[in-house]
């Protein structure tokens, strides 16, 4: 089962910083997606293992960001909301999280948007939108 984690920061605007993720993302075998350029900086991290999510997190705590807040603690993937609250939805949208990965060739490495919209859509395809929304504070419910 598949782990992940969020974090938010006040931005994302240091090259070094990001090369250092990416570093750390090919190093813990994690995938990572960043929204960086601007205010909010939003991290999500994705690995098959519970310790990569934490040695990926941890990294990023090290790099001291401004405001660092792991919104969401590394923990087993679910899926939140919508119409994945059934188990066979939510195999699925965990089924279709691991094919976009595999799709986008990011099994391990870091993906960067430059928008919340397309951060938002990018957690859309993975199947943790309304888990990402809850933990950032825009309005999302869990049931």
């Amino acid at each position: 089962m598949p782990f992940n984690a969020l974090i938010r920061t006040h931005h994302i605007t240091s090259r070094k910083k990001v090369s250092a993720l990416k570093r750390a993302a090919e190093t813990y075998n994690c995938f990572a997606l960043l929204r960086s350029g601007g205010c909010p900086g939003i991290m999500y991290v994705e690995a098959d293992n519970k310790p990569a999510v934490e040695s990926w997190v941890g990294a990023v705590r090290n790099l001291r960001y401004k405001d660092f807040q792991l919104v969401n603690r590394p923990a087993e993937l679910r899926v939140v909301g919508g119409d994945l609250d059934t188990s066979g939805d939510a195999k699925k949208a965990l089924e279709e999280s691991r094919r976009t990965r595999e799709d986008t060739g990011l099994r391990a490495g870091l993906l960067e948007v430059h928008t919340v919209k397309e951060f938002t859509r990018a957690m859309e395809r993975r199947g943790v939108r309304e888990w990402c929304r809850q933990g950032m504070g825009w309005g999302g419910d869990v049931r």
